[in-house]
C-alpha cells in the first residue's frame, strides 16, 4: 500500500511538471493578445487597430509627404542680396514684394512655414510659361502645371474655385501661354489678401528688416 501511495504522488507529480509549461503558454498567449488589443473594445483580435495609432501614422505620412514635395524645389530664385530701402518697399504694397526675386524668395521662405508654398511655385511656373514662343513646348509645361497644381489628385493642388477650374479645361483642349492666366489671378489674390498680410508681421520680414537696418548704421 505505501508503494502505491508513492507510486500515485509520483504520478500526480509528473503529471502537474506537464500542465505546468502548458498553462504557462496560455497565459503567455493572452498576454500577447492582450497587448494587441484595440484600447476601445479590448478585444483580442489583431486586425483591430487603435484610432490613436492610426491617426498618429497618417499624420505622420502627410509630414513625409510634404518633405518629399519641397525635396528637390530650389530654395530660391537667382537674385542679389535686397537692400533696406527695396524691404521697406515691400510694406507699401504686394506688387512692389512679388515685381523682384527677393521679395519672392523671402515671401516663398514664409510661405513654406504655412505648408503654401504651392501657391507661389504655381505662380511662377504660369510667369515662365508665358515666356514660352515654341508650341511644343507650351503644350509640354501647360501639362505639368496641370498635373503639379490643377489636378485633384496632386499634393500641390492650388485652392481654385470651379468657375476657374472650367476655364482651365477648355483651354487646356489647345494650351497657349495664357491658359492658367485666370487661375494665377486667383491665387496671386489670395496670397495678397491672406497671406501677404501676416507675412508683414511675420518674424522672417522683421528679422530681415533689423538686420539691414542695423548694417545700414554700421555704414
Amino acid at each position: 500500500p505505501m508503494g502505491s501511495e508513492r507510486m500515485e504522488m509520483r504520478k500526480r507529480q509528473m503529471s502537474t511538471a506537464q500542465e505546468t509549461p502548458g498553462s504557462a503558454q496560455t497565459q503567455n498567449n493572452m498576454g500577447t493578445r492582450g497587448s494587441n488589443a484595440c484600447c476601445f473594445c479590448w478585444c483580442c483580435c489583431c486586425s483591430c487597430s487603435c484610432l490613436t495609432v492610426r491617426n498618429q501614422d497618417e499624420e505622420r505620412a502627410r509630414t513625409t509627404s510634404h518633405e518629399l514635395q519641397t525635396e528637390g524645389i530650389p530654395n530660391c530664385e537667382e537674385s542679389p542680396a535686397p537692400t533696406l530701402e527695396e524691404v521697406n518697399a515691400w510694406a507699401q504694397s504686394f506688387d512692389k514684394l512679388m515685381l523682384t526675386p527677393a521679395g519672392r524668395n523671402a515671401f516663398r521662405e514664409f510661405l513654406r512655414t504655412e505648408f503654401s508654398e504651392e501657391n507661389m511655385l504655381f505662380w511662377m511656373a504660369c510667369e515662365e510659361l508665358k515666356q514660352e514662343s515654341n508650341k511644343s513646348v507650351i503644350e509640354e509645361k501647360a501639362r505639368l502645371i496641370y498635373e503639379d497644381y490643377i489636378s485633384i489628385l496632386s499634393p500641390k493642388e492650388v485652392s481654385l474655385d470651379s468657375r476657374v477650374r472650367e476655364v482651365i479645361n477648355r483651354n487646356m483642349l489647345e494650351p497657349s501661354q495664357h491658359t492658367f492666366d485666370d487661375a494665377q489671378l486667383q491665387i496671386y489674390t489670395l496670397m495678397h489678401r491672406d497671406s501677404y498680410p501676416r507675412f508683414m508681421n511675420s518674424a522672417i520680414y522683421k528679422e530681415l528688416l533689423r538686420s539691414l537696418s542695423e548694417k545700414s548704421i554700421e555704414a
